[in-house]
């Protein structure tokens, strides 16, 4: 295993574990989903209910397949387009620091650079990827995260947000 092996393997690890429980506390009891739906309405999203399933559901699958090792880019691109949205929606307008009032964007940007960096490397040796022979990092990896986060992140806002309207829930 060289050094871009164990940077691969703590960075999944790092990334996919803390986008795993960012998505489980959404989904982590009744009022918990309540409240980000409620919430989800409140900054502009349709159909808040669906999206806060929506949101749980694609951090805690990224988190786990980011672990794993599997469709490492593609998993990566989850968390992109997640951050991405995130950071349009609720926490471009507090500036960069997250301790601002609001909570600014700077966490939402580093888990977004973290996942375009775990995108172009891939999964390294120790992956699911590498045991069932997906060679799914380097130029394409990278391309595939960028390309399918910021796409993801675009279409969603474009079908969902709803910046100063009512949000139907």
């Amino acid at each position: 295993m060289n050094r871009l092996d164990v940077a691969s393997l703590l960075l999944r690890l790092a990334l996919g574990l803390c986008i795993f429980l960012h998505g489980a506390n959404k989904w982590r009891s009744p009022e918990s989903r309540r409240g980000t739906a409620g919430w989800f309405s409140s900054i502009g999203m349709r159909h808040a209910k669906v999206q806060a399933a929506m949101a749980a559901f694609t951090e805690m699958g990224a988190g786990i397949l980011l672990v794993a090792g599997l469709f490492v880019p593609t998993a990566s691109a989850a968390v992109l387009a997640t951050m991405v949205v995130a950071i349009v929606v609720a926490h471009r307008r507090s500036g960069f620091f997250i301790f601002n009032e609001g909570q600014g964007w700077e966490y939402c940007a580093m888990l977004a650079v973290v996942a375009i960096a775990v995108s172009g490397l891939g999964g390294g040796r120790v992956s699911l990827d590498n045991a069932l022979g997906i060679d799914y990092g380097g130029t394409w990896g990278f391309a595939t995260g960028l390309v399918l986060g910021i796409g993801g992140a675009t279409l969603h806002l474009a079908a969902s947000y709803r910046p100063g309207g009512s949000a139907a829930k």
